[in-house]
């Protein structure tokens, strides 16, 4: 999964099913368009039905405007094709601080952060790991890992293997993101200037 110049694969590995690989073949070329990158499609009962898209630009970051302006480019694209019978509500939104990893490249970019990974199927009896992100080497993601008895030790999780990764909310976590929501308000503010 890791390219010439050593950088990790940017094709999501994690795929939704049903209608919400449905509505994911639907939003995934807008969104390319538009210069954003599909993160998640959710689709979910309560309250009515509502369908979630998360999205964000390749930096990772993405603002309440966009948000608004990809709803407004997606609605039509979903209304034409129709893959949700009845009353639906679109919902755009950023991934999040404790975000799903869906890419190789998530793992390289959140490296030395906390991770929940579940396999699906397990390795050595064991499906579920939580541990610090060591990146991407050939077709594993690195994890340092608590295995009890031996201690810490990195290991090498199969790509193809996982079914779901996140990472897990920590003040060092959430310190981060409000560095990066700094440094993308700033970038936006020279770019509002620049423009005037």
């Amino acid at each position: 999964m890791t390219t010439a110049s050593g950088a990790a694969s940017d094709a999501r590995f994690i795929g939704e099913t049903g209608l919400a690989a449905d509505v994911a073949a639907l939003a995934e070329p807008v969104l390319k368009d538009l210069g954003f990158r599909l993160v998640r499609v959710a689709i979910s009962g309560r309250d009515g039905t509502t369908v979630q898209i998360m999205a964000e630009r390749p930096d990772g970051t993405i603002t309440v405007q966009e948000c608004a302006d990809i709803s407004r480019n997606l609605s039509p694209v979903l209304d034409a094709h129709d893959p949700i019978s009845g009353h639906y509500t679109l919902e755009i939104s950023s991934p999040g601080i404790d975000r799903p990893l869906v890419r190789p490249s998530d793992f390289e970019d959140w490296a030395g952060y906390e991770a929940k990974i579940e396999l699906k199927q397990p390795i050595s009896g064991r499906k579920r790991f939580r541990g610090v992100l060591e990146g991407v080497e050939g077709d594993e993601v690195r994890l340092e890992v608590d295995l009890d008895q031996i201690g810490r030790q990195v290991i090498g999780l199969p790509i193809a293997l996982i079914g779901e990764a996140r990472l897990v909310l920590t003040d060092e976590l959430i310190r981060e993101a409000l560095r990066r929501s700094k440094k993308e308000i700033a970038a936006e503010a020279s770019s509002e200037d620049a423009a005037d």
